[in-house]
Parts: structure tokens; sequence; C-alpha cells
């Protein structure tokens, strides 16, 4: 079944993501290969992560066949993977329809959040 919309959470480490519509639900965790090491800020000048491009691709796919997407994180990771989908992904740019900073959800929070997000999108169209 396509879903309408679909909400994606994601740090360096891991994503979670919703694809959604008012009946049904399907949920889907993906992890980064290698897990993301905070660097100290004095070392942030010399060091700098690297896109994991595989764990992007893979939220990517799962995204797809959603008509809207939301991307949600607590960091850069969140505009990493719209920039990774602007570079390699130009069917799906047009899908997404923002980025918001959000910290650690649950599950239940997260997709609750999209719910109201996309509803009270939805109402100003």
């Amino acid at each position: 079944m396509v879903h309408y919309h679909a909400v994606v959470w994601l740090d360096h480490s891991e994503s979670q993501g919703h694809a959604f519509h008012p009946e049904e639900v399907a949920s889907a965790a993906i992890h980064a290969k290698e897990p993301h090491k905070h660097l100290h800020a004095k070392h942030t000048l010399h060091e700098k992560h690297h896109a994991d491009a595989e764990f992007y691709h893979h939220i990517v796919e799962a995204l797809r066949g959603a008509k809207e997407i939301l991307v949600a994180g607590p960091g850069a990771a969140k505009l990493e993977l719209v920039k990774h989908i602007h570079q390699h992904d130009h069917d799906l740019v047009s899908s997404l329809v923002a980025v918001e900073t959000v910290d650690h959800p649950s599950d239940g929070q997260l997709l609750a959040y999209a719910r109201k997000y996309f509803r009270a999108a939805d109402r100003m169209l």
C-alpha cells in the first residue's frame, strides 16, 4: 500500500521512520554501519564527520512511495539526508516538505508529531 505521508527521524547512528495514512502505519528502523563518534569541540577543527552514504541510501529506499516527507532529528544528520536526496535521488526532492529539529522522541511521540504537522499543513492548502 502506498502511504501519503512519511516522517523520518535520524541522527548519525540510527533512524526511525513511519509511513502512514489515517487507518494504517508502516514503521522501519535503520542503523548506521558504524556508530557515530561524538567529537569534542577542540577536535572538530581538524576532524570532520563523513556522511555515511549507504546509511542515507537505505533511509531513502524506505521512504520511496511517500508523497510527502517530513525529516526530523536533533542535529546535522537530518540536513545531510536532505543534501543526499538533492544530490542522488532527484525524484524525491519534490516530496520533501519540511525539516524539523526534534530531540529523541519515542515512536509514538514521533508519529503523533508527524500527524499533527501534516494535519496543520493540509489545512493550509
